[in-house]
């Protein structure tokens, strides 16, 4: 924070050095300024930022509340602060304010402590005019009741998906994602044993209040915590039994999925088109004492494997339904895109559902909430290929809505947004 002594009672040489400010709000606004200008997501550029400056744990986690929040609030963040600012501001400006204002007016930082800090970066690190910082900081006004925190049509497709639940839906979107994890008897030992808190479960993925980093415990570094929503849990249970049975982990990603299907017993292969996401899994199943085969494909052309009882594809998609953890994707998202996703889905799917050996399961997912990705998706296929036939999804845990064909889980708590579909081939 700024020094309590005041420019007036410093020497001459004290008043031409810069004041100070927490390192941590730089590091924010560096990361906010590749992530809006479409440089990246916000996690891996916030984690890779956070391990190169090594800040003290509660400087990490206002850097993170700063990042996050900033992302989550940007359209009424925006709104208040265009009346301040005529012309065009530049984006180092713009986004530097909007760190401000959700500091001042959402994270509740008081308003003098917030127009000095960033007043002080904007000085030291060249940010930004200090005189017109100081004066919109000062000036901007409370925010007014929330809304959605999202673009019109966005909002129109969330309400469509949740009806009477869509402004509970808005508003838990707004909170910090909490962290869950899928731990071992010996790991919940380990994170207790460290101070950590076990506050829900769900869909066999427990709630964690962390004592400190993740990657610092001790669970993490033996193998005995993985991170995993409990929506995408629910894309692995929904497979049902599949102890010693073979499995396909379809556009398997860094095979997190892959992972949590090698814990029930399964005989996985996972399958990607990006050699270096294989990479990441390879260093996760050693990390977690667990095997997978890992076949690199695109899967958008028939793949030469022998059919499996069981087929899981998380498809490639919108992210639309982890705007908690990922919220600059409302600032990115189109409906253009939304086709275009659909479309690769669409060219996934019938490659998949190749390998689905006769009365065998294809379970298909998507972290998304449009209709396009999920049921519409769906029903095409099914129209095009009788052979396979919607089935009901047993015993999950996580809150979801029955859609035509298949479920939405519920983004309440926490929980992700993702589209299940489970198909039976005859």
């Amino acid at each position: 924070m700024t020094s309590s002594r005041t420019r007036q009672n410093r020497s001459p040489q004290e008043q031409r050095r810069p004041d100070p400010f927490n390192p941590a709000r730089e590091l924010a606004v560096r990361v906010l300024m590749k992530v809006m200008s479409g440089e990246g997501f916000a996690a891996p550029n916030l984690d890779a930022a956070l391990q190169q400056a090594k800040l003290p744990a509660r400087d990490a986690g206002l850097a993170t509340h700063i990042v996050y929040g900033t992302l989550r609030h940007q359209p009424s963040l925006a709104a208040v602060l265009a009346p301040l600012l005529t012309g065009e501001t530049h984006p180092k400006v713009q986004t530097l304010l909007l760190a401000g204002a959700f500091e001042k007016l959402i994270l509740g930082t008081p308003a003098h402590a917030v127009a000095n800090e960033y007043v002080n970066l904007a000085r030291t690190a060249r940010l930004a005019p200090p005189g017109l910082v100081n004066a919109v900081l000062r000036r901007v006004e409370p925010l007014g009741q929330l809304g959605s925190e999202m673009p019109e049509w966005l909002e129109g497709v969330y309400r469509w998906a949740y009806g009477a639940q869509a402004d509970a839906v808005f508003a838990d979107l707004l909170e910090p994602q909490p962290m869950w994890l899928s731990l071992s008897d010996e790991g919940v030992r380990l994170l207790e044993e460290e101070g950590s808190e076990l506050t829900a479960s769900l869909e066999g993925v427990d709630r964690v209040e962390l004592s400190r980093p993740l990657r610092e415990t001790a669970a993490y570094h033996t193998g005995h915590a993985q991170p995993i929503n409990p929506a995408s849990m629910a894309c692995v249970d929904a497979l049902g039994d599949i102890d010693a049975q073979r499995v396909l982990d379809l556009a398997g990603g860094a095979g997190i999925k892959a992972a949590m299907l090698a814990t029930r017993g399964a005989l996985v292969t996972s399958v990607d088109n990006v050699p270096r996401k294989h990479h990441a899994a390879e260093w996760n199943f050693k990390r977690l004492r667990l095997k997978a085969d890992f076949v690199t494909h695109d899967l958008t052309a028939p793949l030469e494997l022998a059919p499996a009882p069981f087929v899981l594809l998380d498809a490639p998609c919108t992210g639309s339904g982890t705007l908690r953890s990922h919220p600059e994707i409302k600032l990115r998202l189109t409906p253009a895109v939304v086709a275009e996703m659909a479309a690769l889905q669409a060219r996934m799917l019938p490659n998949a559902a190749a390998l689905v050996e006769p009365g065998g399961l294809l379970v298909y997912s998507v972290c998304s909430v449009m209709p396009q990705e999920g049921p519409e998706v769906i029903q095409a296929f099914l129209a095009a290929h009788p052979e396979f036939a919607p089935e009901a999804i047993p015993d999950l845990e996580v809150a979801h809505l029955q859609v035509d064909p298949g479920i939405l889980t519920l983004p309440l708590n926490g929980v992700d947004g993702f589209y299940i579909a489970r198909l039976r081939r005859s």
